[in-house]
């Protein structure tokens, strides 16, 4: 029992004092940028249900989950179906082909933020067709981000920058169950900012800005996701409007579960 409270404390110590961060940044912001005050994701990968419930009794809505297995589980989890019926995933991790239809008939399902092919983004839309023909309470479009690999790492996922433009005009044209709202990156983990800003920031940036000079966008209206635990100010300085915040909110992961 007095580990539950402890938990319980922390859980929403670190959403308060997340969001606390968030609204110093994006006002200290606000003198350069007219971008929207940033989203904060809460991503509970690995986590239990206990802390969702508790982190959503304070007000937050939007969760992340990396693994196509525990969101499912999660997502139809009789506890979170009862009382978090405004709760919305946001799946940010690799999404295969083969495993679209077990994420996109999911309740409460609110974006994809990893759309990192022509391949996937066609699965996507195909899928979503068949999902709003069935489900008379999905008739609107699916959301979605573009993810870009702005590291050129090997591991990443994402296309290269300068593919940015083309698999958003992909979704744009030829997907028309898609709602494409911008880019996210996962980017390089552990960059020393002693050395100057973040390169992968500075990049996803520069596509945000690519896509809205060929599509005349309103830049402020183009979603960018990026900044973790770790670097979620930064982030929020560079013109992010999404963040991702796992550990400063549940504490330290846990092994990576066998997703299937």
């Amino acid at each position: 029992m007095i580990r539950k409270v402890m938990a319980e404390v922390d859980v929403k110590l670190g959403i308060r004092q997340t969001l606390q961060k968030i609204e110093e940044t994006y006002n200290k912001r606000l003198a350069l940028s007219n971008a929207p005050k940033p989203l904060l994701i809460a991503v509970s990968k690995t986590k239990p249900v206990d802390l969702i419930l508790n982190a959503y009794s304070v007000g937050q809505r939007d969760f992340g989950e990396n693994y196509v297995q525990e969101l499912v589980e999660k997502a139809n989890d009789a506890r979170i179906l009862e009382h978090c019926q405004d709760i919305r995933w946001h799946f940010i991790g690799h999404l295969q082909s083969n495993k679209i239809n077990k994420v996109i008939n999911l309740p409460n399902l609110h974006m994809i933020q990893t759309v990192h092919s022509i391949k996937l983004a066609e699965g996507l839309n195909k899928a979503w067709e068949k999902v709003k023909a069935e489900n008379a309470e999905k008739k609107q479009q699916l959301n979605v981000l573009v993810q870009i690999n702005t590291s050129g790492e090997d591991e990443k996922n994402g296309v290269q920058p300068e593919d940015a433009v083309g698999l958003f005009r992909y979704v744009l044209d030829k997907c028309p169950n898609l709602n494409c709202e911008g880019v996210m990156t996962i980017g390089r983990f552990g960059h020393d900012y002693t050395t100057g800003p973040n390169p992968d920031f500075g990049t996803l940036m520069k596509c945000q800005q690519d896509i809205c000079s060929t599509f005349e966008r309103d830049p402020a209206e183009l979603q960018v996701s990026m900044g973790m635990s770790d670097d979620f100010v930064q982030a929020i300085e560079a013109g992010s409007t999404i963040v991702r915040v796992g550990s400063s909110i549940f504490g330290a992961r846990a092994k990576k579960p066998t997703d299937a």
